[in-house]
C-alpha cells in the first residue's frame, strides 16, 4: 500500500505543523482524528484551528529530489509552498514559493499555447503575402 504525506498546517498563518511525510509497504492509513492523538504537536492544538491537506503517494517527488520542502501554505490557493536551497549560497534562507514542478507544467502550457499563437500569426503573414502578391499582379498586368 502506498499512502501520500498529510501536511497539518496553522489556519491563520499556513505555517506547517506537522508534515507526516508519505509512506508506502506494510501500511496502514489513518485519520486525521487518530493523527491528533498519536502527533503529541497535534494533540496540543485544538483541531478547528489546524488545516490539512492531504497528498497523493509520489506528488511533489521531483520538487523534493531538487531539496525542496514544504514551509508554508499558501492561504489562498491551499497550495504547499516550498523553499529550495540556492546552489550559490545553500545557507541563505529563500522566500517559500509554489512548487518548481507547478511553475514548470504552467510554463510548458504558456510555451504550448505561444507556438500555437505563433504559428497562427505565420500562416496569417503568408496569407497576407499571397494576397499582396496576387494583387500586384493583378494591377501590374
Amino acid at each position: 500500500m502506498n499512502i501520500g504525506a498529510r501536511i497539518y498546517y496553522e489556519k491563520s498563518t499556513g505555517n506547517i505543523i506537522v508534515n507526516t511525510g508519505q509512506r508506502s509497504g506494510d501500511v496502514i492509513e489513518t485519520t486525521v482524528e487518530q493523527d491528533f492523538y498519536s502527533y503529541a504537536v497535534l494533540a496540543e492544538r485544538v483541531p478547528e484551528t489546524v488545516g490539512v491537506i492531504q497528498l497523493d503517494y509520489g506528488q511533489y517527488a521531483a520538487d523534493y529530489a531538487q531539496g525542496g520542502y514544504i514551509a508554508r501554505v499558501d492561504m489562498d490557493t491551499l497550495e504547499p509552498l516550498f523553499t529550495y536551497p540556492d546552489p550559490v549560497d545553500p545557507e541563505t534562507p529563500q522566500e517559500p514559493r509554489a512548487a518548481l514542478s507547478k511553475q514548470v507544467d504552467a510554463l510548458v502550457q504558456d510555451n504550448t499555447l505561444l507556438k500555437a499563437q505563433s504559428s497562427a500569426l505565420s500562416e496569417r503573414a503568408d496569407f497576407v503575402e499571397d494576397v499582396i502578391a496576387e494583387m500586384a499582379t493583378q494591377v501590374y498586368k
